[in-house]
C-alpha cells in the first residue's frame, strides 16, 4: 500500500490518492492513506483482521491495532453519493 509498505492494499482496493500523507517525527511516522473499491465493508473487516495478526500487527479495538509502537486505525469514509464502493482511510501514528 502507498506510504504503508508493511499492511498489505485488499485485493479490490485502489488508492484514492495518488500520494499518501506522510510526516515523519522524531517521535515516530504518520501515514494516512485511503482506498476504496467495490468491495463490502465486512469483507474489509475480516480481511484486515485476518492478514494484519499474520505481519505482528495485535488488535487493540475494533478498527484498531498496534505494533512496535505503532498505532494502526481504519476508518470508513461516507463519500456523500450513494455508492456501492467502499471507502477506507489508514491512518498510522506513533503511540
Amino acid at each position: 500500500m502507498p506510504g504503508l509498505a508493511d499492511v498489505p492494499a485488499m485485493p479490490g482496493l485502489d488508492p484514492v490518492d495518488a500520494e499518501p500523507l506522510v510526516f515523519d517525527k522524531p517521535d515516530g511516522r504518520i501515514v494516512q492513506a485511503v482506498l476504496s473499491g467495490m468491495v463490502p465493508r465486512g469483507a474489509v473487516l475480516a480481511f484486515y483482521d485476518q492478514t494484519l495478526p499474520q505481519l505482528g500487527w495485535r488488535r487493540a479495538a475494533e478498527r484498531s491495532f498496534v505494533r512496535e509502537g505503532e498505532g494502526l486505525r481504519l476508518d470508513f469514509v461516507a463519500t456523500g453519493a450513494p455508492s456501492d464502493k467502499t471507502t477506507v482511510r489508514f491512518t498510522l501514528t506513533p503511540r
